[in-house]
């Protein structure tokens, strides 16, 4: 009897890997609460120069989204035994994520074009620093889907517990830094 009721707490548990993961996109969300809240204070300073965010984050925002929606249909494909739609999906979600970080450095180079830079006023540099640590962030999710596509082209394809809280893994990091930049672009919009 005991033993049944261990192996049935054991599977309402959050694996311990997902736990962590949680909770290091908790201290990563509350970096970019410290850093919208010195925003708004700094922008209350009068001396914050106004300008329009470049159309590119516009474009950037639904590149990252549908590579958000790429990765979770992958995801799923990959638990219902649709491997190519599996693998396919990976390699979307890949391309997208590159894509947005393309389009993140043509948005600061935009912006610098607008006369928008890191030493001209706290406004751009404000932008420059959240936009500069979200990609890092974003570099840190390709390197998981590049590791998320070599185990999908080089082991054999089966669902095991191990696998799948891999992916899951990823697939929850990537949601978040999708999110995060949907909050910060609007956020970015909506505060001038």
């Amino acid at each position: 009897m005991s033993t049944v009721s261990l192996n049935s707490n054991n599977r309402s548990r959050v694996h311990p890997q997902k736990f962590a993961l949680w909770l290091s996109m908790g201290s990563i969300l509350m970096m970019f609460a410290a850093f919208t809240s010195a925003y708004l204070i700094k922008q209350s300073s009068g001396t914050w120069v106004e300008f329009v965010l470049p159309q590119i984050f516009y474009i950037n925002t639904g590149v990252i989204v549908c590579s958000s929606i790429a990765l979770h249909i992958s995801c799923r494909a990959f638990i219902s035994g649709k491997e190519l739609i599996y693998k396919s999906g990976l390699v979307v979600a890949l391309i997208l994520g590159i894509a947005f970080l393309v389009f993140q450095y043509q948005g600061w180079n935009a912006l610098f074009e607008m006369g928008i830079d890191l030493k001209g006023n706290a406004s751009g540099a404000f932008l420059y620093l959240i936009s500069f640590v979200h990609a890092a962030h974003i570099i840190g999710g390709i390197a998981a889907l590049v590791l998320a596509i070599l185990h999908a082209f080089t082991l054999k394809y089966k669902v095991t517990d191990k696998r799948k809280n891999r992916f899951e893994m990823t697939l929850h990091y990537w949601h978040f830094v999708d999110l995060l930049w949907v909050y910060l672009f609007v956020f970015l919009l909506f505060s001038k």
